[in-house]
């Protein structure tokens, strides 16, 4: 079926909006600060919803992040005015759907700005009732979220009976809780050792107010603290090592492993090489996944090191976090791979952002080296000479390479809120943003609907399929 200008538009719009909601949080980023990424996110948002509406639902269902995931359901929550009932349910699947799959935190957060946006319908009211109802320890909640859980029981008019009804909102009135978190709550409030039952982030309150050493706090409670949290201290200066962490790197997702690589000093990274490096082939095995490791054939990499791999104080080192993470998994998918860093650096474990970005320079090494499939990593910013990568990939493309037998794909970090996308190398070679290298094999095969070459008609059958086994996980 021949494409209409308007399909062409309409999977243009779609393959923005979807690089935009993977990448960009609304924090500052290298070259734009919050205030853009922001504004520009909010407008695509509003966009979407307007235009596409039915389709902007559907990206719930692919590797978008959290902040854009709930800025989703918020609008879709706000306005059901000429929605029909079907359309409608089917909505709620997606939202139920996503929720489950957000951390409680973020939830949380959600329906607080529910609140004060004021949306209350009786959608929004079923939805805030079904995910609490789901969750598999409301009093753990109660105590970790407890202003965040009363304001969303008030907010859906939800009854909250017994003990848990008493805790959130009258807990002076109760001498003893019959329900074990309860009560180790409300003896945290006089006695040090029950402070150490409770979870890290509650507990350190307490530990405060009674006056408690931190060195002393930290070495009682590690074992309650979530391997997030533990990293955490890790790489804040002010934290101690706690030995724990290092057992539980092989079981960390790759993307994740690399950034808390990036955040120890050089010394440490170098002291401790055998066992980093080990983790992070091991996160990039399971990340490849046994069907796909070592089936890639050649495969070439230009992966950006450069000073803007930095990102900025809010995301530090996160598109070089990307990069590495990238480089380990395309390693793993590859038969024979080749990387080649911008900075000319050949030591990915002792990488950090440094000097100008000669994209054309790498991505002419690379398609010297006559790969099956060459990958890019960058946050499109050619500079060094600028525009050199996209003449170089110009004539590739119409030249040398007409028939694609190369398979070039851009995967950009970072989210260009003066373009509303992001920033693309070359109109010839299809880009899609990612956040986590985790999500390459998925991103690849969606960059391929930004080559014009696949129109609308496929991308909604291939955004169907994604929304089908989204929801069957679910069930």
């Amino acid at each position: 079926m021949t494409e209409t200008l308007a399909d062409l538009v309409a999977c243009e719009d779609v393959l923005m909006f979807v690089n935009a909601a993977i990448t960009g949080t609304g924090q500052r980023e290298y070259h734009h600060d919050e205030g853009e990424q922001r504004l520009s996110l909010g407008f695509l948002h509003e966009y979407m919803l307007v235009n596409y509406r039915e389709l902007y639902a559907a990206a719930l269902a692919l590797d978008i992040n959290d902040h854009n995931a709930a800025l989703i359901v918020r609008r879709l929550l706000e306005t059901t005015a000429g929605t029909g009932t079907e359309r409608r349910r089917h909505e709620g699947r997606l939202i139920a759907r996503r929720l489950e799959r957000m951390a409680p935190q973020r939830v949380y957060r959600l329906f607080g700005d529910l609140r004060l946006a004021g949306v209350n319908n009786r959608r929004t009211r079923a939805i805030v009732r079904d995910w609490l109802a789901a969750r598999p320890d409301l009093a753990f909640d109660a105590v970790k979220y407890r202003n965040a859980l009363k304001s969303a029981a008030r907010h859906a008019h939800l009854p909250l009976d017994g003990e848990l009804g008493t805790f959130l909102f009258a807990p002076k009135t109760v001498k003893a809780f019959g329900t074990p978190g309860l009560e180790t709550w409300r003896r945290a409030h006089y006695e040090h050792a029950a402070l150490y039952e409770l979870p890290y982030t509650v507990a350190e309150g307490f530990a405060a107010k009674h006056g408690i050493a931190r060195e002393v706090f930290l070495e009682r409670i590690e074992r309650r603290m979530t391997r997030l949290e533990r990293l955490r201290l890790q790489e804040d200066a002010r934290g101690r090592e706690v030995g724990a962490v290092r057992d539980d790197l092989r079981g960390m997702p790759l993307t994740r492993l690399a950034s808390y690589v990036l955040a120890l000093p050089a010394s440490a990274r170098a002291e401790r090489r055998d066992e980093l490096t080990s983790a992070l082939r091991a996160a990039a095995s399971r990340a490849a996944g046994s069907p796909w490791e070592g089936r890639w054939g050649r495969v070439a990499a230009v992966l950006d090191d450069s000073s803007s791999a930095f990102g900025s104080w809010a995301k530090r080192r996160r598109p070089l976090a990307v990069a590495i993470a990238a480089h380990y998994l395309l390693e793993a998918l590859a038969e024979e791979y080749t990387p080649y860093w911008t900075s000319g650096r050949t030591d990915a474990l002792m990488l950090e952002p440094y000097g100008p970005t000669p994209i054309g320079e790498r991505v002419l090494d690379a398609l010297e080296c006559a790969p099956d499939r060459l990958i890019i990593v960058s946050d499109g910013w050619d500079n060094a000479p600028p525009g050199l990568a996209a003449e170089v990939l110009r004539v590739w493309r119409t030249r040398l390479d007409p028939d694609h037998e190369v398979a070039i794909t851009h995967l950009n970090p970072v989210y260009d809120a003066g373009g509303f996308d992001v920033r693309r190398l070359a109109p010839t070679v299809p880009t899609a943003g990612v956040r986590d290298a985790e999500d390459l094999l998925t991103l690849v095969e969606l960059a391929r609907f930004a080559e014009g070459r696949v129109g609308l008609d496929e991308l909604r059958a291939h955004l169907d399929d994604r929304v089908g086994r989204f929801l069957e996980a679910g069930a």
